[in-house]
């Protein structure tokens, strides 16, 4: 796996995976101090969110459970002093659909956060990451 990264202008930058994708990053700082686009740390929450969600929509899907949404709110602590790591992530699941079962969904989100998602394994290793949910029925 290989990506690039170039700068835009300013703080903001522009970074390419080799799959062909293309993201912009900005940071606040600069001329004008405001960001334009998600910053770098902001991404890697995003990412940990986008590979934990996918691993729970698949892993529900496939225990055939009617699944029909996944939101994931993410609330995240960083240090205050340079580098600015995390300290602590905490992520709420909110999964809708017909007659979903708590235990199922319950599963799921361990099977991603101990076994299937890269992200959460990465940062686990340096940062306390907590998670719970809820289960909405719609008819």
């Amino acid at each position: 796996m290989k990506a690039r990264v170039k700068w835009i202008e300013d703080r903001n930058f522009l970074g390419e995976s080799d799959s062909g994708h293309a993201v912009v990053m900005g940071s606040k700082g600069g001329k004008t101090g405001v960001a334009v686009a998600p910053t770098p740390m902001e991404l890697i929450l995003i990412g940990l969110g986008g590979c934990t969600s996918y691993d729970v929509v698949h892993i529900l899907e496939r225990g055939r459970e009617a699944v029909t949404g996944c939101a994931l709110e993410i609330d995240a602590e960083r240090a205050s002093e340079d580098p600015k790591v995390f300290t602590r992530i905490h992520l709420h699941f909110v999964v809708t659909g017909k007659t979903l079962n708590p235990a199922k969904v319950e599963r799921a989100i361990a099977l991603s956060a101990e076994k299937y998602c890269s992200a959460s394994a990465m940062l686990a290793r340096s940062v306390a990451i907590t998670h719970d949910f809820e289960v909405i029925e719609v008819s």
